[in-house]
């Protein structure tokens, strides 16, 4: 079965950190470049980062940058984003996708182009 299963989500307080994985299985999740998106209550899903399949580069939007990295490792065909210094603008349902390339819009947001999965989401929220 293909598909994506993102883990990791909870409540945290402002200033701290945690970490979203993003599983792939029946595909090998290198052959794409692979991205996280964010969607706030009543807000559209936005690209908060992606990373290229080829040469590993990596975009973020404005919001994160400096305090969010994305990363992938292979070996267990996963995906990551280490969200740091959290904010409660960061709340939201985050979720990951792979697919054939990458542009960036307006405030540096990334869109995948050629979509081929999405996973399930996972909610993030920010709070004290």
């Amino acid at each position: 079965q293909l598909q994506l299963v993102e883990s990791g989500g909870g409540l945290v307080q402002p200033g701290e950190s945690l970490r979203l994985s993003c599983a792939a299985s029946g595909f090998t999740l290198d052959d794409y470049v692979i991205g996280w998106f964010r969607q706030a209550p009543g807000k559209e899903r936005e690209g908060v980062s992606c990373m290229s399949s080829s040469d590993g580069s990596t975009y973020y939007s404005d919001s994160v940058k400096g305090r969010f990295t994305i990363s992938r490792d292979n070996a267990k065909n996963t995906m990551y984003l280490q969200m740091d210094s959290l904010k409660p603008e960061d709340t939201g349902v985050y979720y990951c996708a792979a697919g054939g390339g990458i542009t960036t819009v307006q405030n540096n947001l990334c869109v995948i182009k050629s979509l081929y999965r999405w996973g399930q989401g996972t909610l993030v929220t920010v709070s004290s």
